[in-house]
């Protein structure tokens, strides 16, 4: 163990470093949290249980509103928009001042998106075949695949507007949190279609991905503005919940009339601002934080494979309940109905059990996410165990800025 504590201390000084000194290391970090939050979001929120014979998707939500807070924890996608609108739109100004193309520019940047997606495709088709050809219920295979294909939209959406950066990177997020309520108006307010809501997939994350290329710009240097967005965005939100007839979850619950996240209503935006106002006024205590060699190389390390990490902790979890079925289809907090407070205790038991399995999902397919030129970059060993990458400098100015 302190031979392992000793090899983990000498990697997290190489990291370290190998970090330009000019790396605002408080926009890894907020990236990392983001992510953390979808991650361990959904471990909370998604149950699978056994019903005549199939899989089917439950939540705890359904059953408990009075968990509607984890959500306002844990739904921290907004945050992610943030990151993302600040990095493509500096990103680009940069490419652009060294004469990069967009085209260049664009490939390289949904190509680090596009190469992980590709291969959860790949091996779920493969999987669900299987499955079907087995003899598994249709409704089994359905709900796990939907499980899987569900975080999908936000990286489309996502790639979308990191592909529109150089045309949206500029509009005020004033414009689109606009749309967003002309949309939620007319859907709630004078019986508009449900389908308009879906225009609100677009406008509503382009509002905090606004925000991020205005803070690129240098937006926010003063705490006011942030604290402005912080307290204006939680008054709106409560407000929206208390009178407006919205949710409190933030996320989607089984069986709600409305949801604030599919697609993203007024009331989700607007915690998304309070969301994003607080991660700017945490900037400072988190630049402060990693200045310490080793927890800056978790950050880090974790920054460079961001989409692996997001893309399979579904699956991961999914695995870990296809073999516990193995052993009984009556596992407290992993296969029993989410529906009392004991099922809440039993769940944060298997959440390590659920991270080791997305620790060897990490393993094998972290390398989709890597360009295949700096497949080859591995230069330290922590021990016996698998080898951990310890990118160049180079690796660090793009480390993962999705």
């Amino acid at each position: 163990m302190r031979e392992l504590r000793t090899r983990w201390s000498a990697l997290a000084d190489r990291v370290d470093r190998a970090t330009p000194a000019h790396r605002d290391r408080s926009v890894d970090a907020l990236r990392a949290f983001a992510i953390l939050g979808v991650v361990l979001g959904h471990w909370l929120v998604t149950a699978l249980t056994v019903t005549d014979g199939s899989l089917h998707g439950a939540s705890p939500l359904a059953a408990m509103p009075w968990l509607a807070p984890v959500s306002w924890v844990f739904q921290t996608l907004a945050v992610f928009f943030l990151v993302g609108g600040h990095v493509a739109a500096q990103g680009h100004a940069s490419a652009k001042a060294r004469g990069v193309s967009y085209g260049a520019w664009v490939r390289q940047r949904l190509g680090r998106l596009f190469r992980p997606v590709a291969a959860v495709l790949t091996l779920w088709a493969v999987v669900a075949g299987g499955l079907l050809l087995g003899g598994a219920a249709p409704e089994t295979v359905r709900t796990l695949l939907k499980l899987v294909w569900s975080p999908l939209w936000f990286l489309l959406v996502f790639a979308a507007l990191t592909a529109a950066t150089p045309l949206v990177a500029r509009i005020s997020p004033l414009w689109p949190l606009a749309v967003v309520a002309g949309v939620d108006a007319w859907r709630f307010g004078f019986g508009g279609p449900e389908w308009i809501g879906w225009v609100n997939v677009a406008a509503g994350w382009l509002v905090p991905y606004t925000l991020g290329a205005a803070w690129s710009r240098g937006a926010f240097s003063r705490r006011r503005q942030s604290l402005f967005l912080l307290v204006g965005g939680g008054v709106a939100t409560a407000a929206l919940i208390v009178w407006g007839g919205y949710p409190a979850s933030m996320v989607g619950v089984p069986g709600a009339a409305v949801s604030n996240l599919n697609p993203p209503t007024l009331a989700a935006v607007a915690f998304g601002l309070a969301q994003c106002g607080l991660a700017l006024l945490a900037r400072g205590p988190l630049a402060r934080v990693m200045r310490r060699p080793r927890t800056w190389a978790k950050v880090a390390l974790l920054n460079l494979s961001a989409m692996t990490v997001f893309l399979w902790h579904q699956t991961s979890m999914m695995c870990v309940t296809a073999v516990g079925l193995l052993f009984s289809t009556d596992l407290p907090g992993l296969h029993t109905t989410p529906g009392s407070v004991g099922w809440i205790f039993a769940r944060l038991l298997w959440l390590p059990v659920f991270a080791a399995a997305l620790t060897v999902c990490w393993s094998a397919f972290r390398v989709h996410e890597q360009p295949r030129a700096a497949r080859t970059t591995r230069t330290a060993v922590i021990s016996a165990a698998p080898r951990v990458p310890v990118p160049r400098a180079a690796r660090f100015e793009e480390a993962g800025r999705v």
